[in-house]
């Protein structure tokens, strides 16, 4: 078979044109695809809904790639155990209550058990859509274009609710906070950042402050307890599988 180089170029542009133009209008975007954000979508679409997820980096994964401290295993407790059985991901018992996991085993599994959610790499929610004080859609460019400072103008899509699980940072929660004039649902009204690494506390506060932060936006894995004030978990991950499937189920319910 003899290739033709500008038939490979035109079906890329057209394929990735047309998945674009899809996701334009969905019911969820998801703003990053580390744990919490992958299996919230998973479970958004296995529910299906339809939803896209934008990722700044090259890959997906967030911080799971790298386990602690670049040893590429990962921890997770029982209750999120269920979570890698459902998905596919082997895990084996290093003590009462505590589960290993290969951590890139863990993220490529998760990433290709999606289940239909459309995943776009290398674009950043640089703004928010708002009516009405509420967050219906994000504004998208190429991290390309962010990283080389180019005054190169967004393109904007729809969504009936926004996921911030953009982890540490809670990028899209700063955002409304910044520009909105929209209120937080948090003690101070405002996003009130991350407290010291205390796993026990935090792998319960992550999963009890994944939830609507203001209206039309949700908050999920590590952004949630940057957004209200809880402590890092450090390498264990269970409370953000369960975060990003605790988001999923209640906006099952809301659509």
């Amino acid at each position: 078979m003899k290739l033709d180089e500008i038939k490979i170029s035109r079906a890329i542009i057209e394929s990735y044109t047309d998945k674009l133009i899809d996701s334009l209008d969905v019911d969820i975007a998801i703003v990053g695809a580390g744990p919490a954000g992958m299996v919230c979508a998973y479970y958004l679409a296995k529910a299906h809904k339809k939803v896209a997820l934008f990722e700044r980096k090259l890959s997906v994964g967030g911080g799971m790639w790298g386990g602690g401290i670049m040893f590429n295993e990962i921890v997770v407790q029982k209750e999120a155990k269920a979570i890698l059985d459902e998905l596919g991901v082997k895990t084996r018992l290093y003590h009462k209550g505590y589960y290993m996991a290969d951590s890139i085993e863990s993220v490529s599994t998760i990433c290709s058990k999606r289940a239909g959610a459309k995943i776009f790499n290398l674009i950043s929610a640089e703004d928010v859509m708002i009516r009405k004080h509420r967050i219906c859609g994000l504004v998208l460019n190429w991290t390309a274009v962010e990283m080389a400072k180019l005054h190169v103008d967004p393109i904007s899509m729809k969504a009936r609710f926004v996921v911030d699980a953009t982890g540490h940072a809670a990028e899209v929660a700063r955002i409304v906070e910044r520009k909105s004039g929209i209120r937080l649902k948090t003690k101070s009204g405002a996003v009130m950042g991350e407290r010291s690494m205390w796993a026990e506390v935090a792998e319960d506060t992550i999963v009890k402050n994944s939830k609507e932060v203001c209206p039309g936006l949700y908050v999920c894995g590590m952004c949630a307890n940057a957004v209200f004030g809880g402590p890092r978990m450090g390498p264990i991950f269970g409370g953000m599988l369960l975060s990003g499937k605790k988001v999923a189920s209640e906006l099952v319910k809301r659509l």
